[in-house]
């Protein structure tokens, strides 16, 4: 496994919009034709492929939001790996890349992400990469998780 992310353009548009998840995860996260749509309209966000080699295994969509908090929040606002590549460790690998593109592009230590409570295999998967609840709740009714980077070393 060779995971590398890149920006979302002209050329690799038609594979990522490839990319699928299984119909029992559909209602967790929107279609990547919608988040492109929002993305086009907001400068805030980037959309990225995640791949292994030459193949694109995943989607990602990212942003700073500078209306949050003190300084800020980055969120890994969406993210999915393709049911055909589920299972494989693709998930727990393209989050830690992730979250090393973050924290370069951004520098900031903490990561939020949102996810609903019956999203388990999400729910675990975040947390074993470090990801906790903060108690928040966010518009959609999902619970906030986030992630100090400070203990860890993923940048």
């Amino acid at each position: 496994m060779s995971l590398t992310i890149k920006s979302i353009d002209e050329s690799n548009i038609e594979e990522i919009l490839k990319l699928k998840v299984s119909k029992s995860q559909e209602h967790f996260i929107e279609t990547i034709e919608a988040c492109l749509d929002e993305a086009s309209e907001d400068s805030k966000w980037r959309t990225v492929g995640i791949y292994d080699e030459d193949i694109a295994v995943g989607f990602s969509m990212y942003a700073l939001f500078l209306d949050e908090g003190k300084n800020g929040r980055v969120w890994l606002d969406r993210f999915l790996i393709s049911q055909e590549y589920q299972g494989k460790g693709y998930g727990e690998n393209g989050i830690k890349l992730l979250i090393k593109q973050l924290y370069n592009e951004y520098g900031y230590k903490k990561i939020y992400l949102s996810v609903y409570d019956i999203n388990k295999n999400a729910i675990g998967l975040y947390k074993k990469i470090g990801f906790d609840f903060n108690g928040e709740v966010d518009v959609k009714g999902e619970k906030v998780m986030v992630m100090n980077l400070e203990p860890q070393i993923y940048y």
